[in-house]
């Protein structure tokens, strides 16, 4: 059986923390939520993608891997941009409610890629070095470990992104229902 690598562990805490535990307090939370994190959603969308996307360049996310204190501030950076978006997006009034599923759209459209990317590379990206799965019986090579943090990715994002559009699109369909005069 062979080991997951620290490319796919990395992607399975990025994972956990913006799709699960900060939608989770953006939903919970709701208005108690700081100011800031209720407003902008374009901008809370725009800080998450660059954000990601910045965090998983190959020299930034090898050097992030390799030092707990870059680490840290990766985890706490896209952390609260994700809590940001989620409130903000769940924030939207019910009359722009398709903002809502926009961004959803825009931004999981963008992770998506970013997965796909790091599945079909032909060659390993991150490069992290002797120990990742240099030959070790049952240890994955780096480019299965880069392949699996990309599976996470596709997977994981539709089901959370999707998963709340779905959500937010039934309930704006059910305020438009109300408001329509019957007749």
């Amino acid at each position: 059986m062979s080991t997951v690598g620290p490319l796919a562990l990395q992607m399975g805490q990025h994972i956990f923390l913006m799709n699960v535990v900060a939608l989770a307090a953006a939903s919970g939370l709701g208005r108690h939520m700081p100011f800031p994190l209720r407003k902008w959603p374009v901008a809370a969308a725009v800080v998450q993608v660059v954000l990601l996307w910045s965090w998983h360049a190959p020299p930034v996310l090898s050097q992030a891997i390799g030092s707990s204190t870059l680490h840290m501030m990766m985890q706490a950076s896209l952390f609260v941009s994700a809590l940001w978006f989620w409130r903000a997006v769940l924030a939207i009034s019910e009359d722009q409610k398709w903002l809502s599923i926009g961004l959803l759209l825009f931004t999981s459209k963008l992770f998506c890629l970013l997965g796909i990317l790091l599945i079909f590379a032909g060659r390993d990206l991150y490069q992290l070095g002797a120990g990742h799965g240099g030959g070790a019986t049952g240890a994955m090579s780096g480019l299965e470990d880069q392949q699996l943090a990309g599976l996470l990715m596709v997977v994981a994002c539709p089901l959370s992104y999707l998963g709340t559009g779905v959500f937010i699109a039934a309930r704006w369909v059910g305020v438009l229902q109300r408001r329509a005069p019957h007749g």
